[in-house]
């Protein structure tokens, strides 16, 4: 699937499942310092699909067969998910944040989730822009439990 800034630059966004392959990636970017023992395991962690007693699910975001992030999903109850996605910084601004996320969106719809939940930093303006492109509305002010102030995002799917 692609979107209108995919077909303007030529490219097609894909998420699958990270496996061993791509450790050397994970080292780069994610997972700097550690072992691929240590990756391995967390790779085995996240083939489990689940999160502290809920489902969880971790994505590669592909583009032209790289890896430019992720996104992450979690299941806060049997109809909200909330969908976090992360892109490596050298392929930021690009557009790749919002066709994954579209995409991560419809496959947690597939899987009957109704609500989508997204928290995100009062001051990450691109953030904000995005979720507000992809049809959040603002819910609530909070200050989580790390003593940041967010935004609290809500989506019917």
């Amino acid at each position: 699937m692609k979107n209108e800034m995919a077909k303007q630059h030529n490219y097609m966004i894909t998420l699958r499942h990270f496996n061993k392959n791509d450790i050397p990636e994970l080292k780069n970017n994610m997972f700097v310092g550690k072992t691929d023992e240590e990756i391995i395991s967390v790779l085995s962690e996240w083939d489990n699909l689940e999160f502290k007693g809920k489902y969880s699910e971790f994505f590669a975001v592909i583009c032209n067969e790289r890896i430019v992030g992720y996104v992450s999903l979690y299941q806060h109850n049997d109809y909200i998910i909330s969908v976090g996605p992360e892109i490596f910084l050298e392929y930021r601004r690009k557009g790749y944040a919002y066709e994954a996320l579209k995409q991560a969106y419809d496959y947690a719809k597939g899987k009957g989730y109704k609500v989508a939940t997204a928290q995100v930093r009062n001051n990450n303006i691109a953030s904000i822009k995005l979720h507000e492109k992809l049809g959040f509305v603002l819910d609530c002010e909070m200050i989580n439990r790390h003593g940041n102030e967010v935004y609290i995002y809500i989506k019917l799917l």
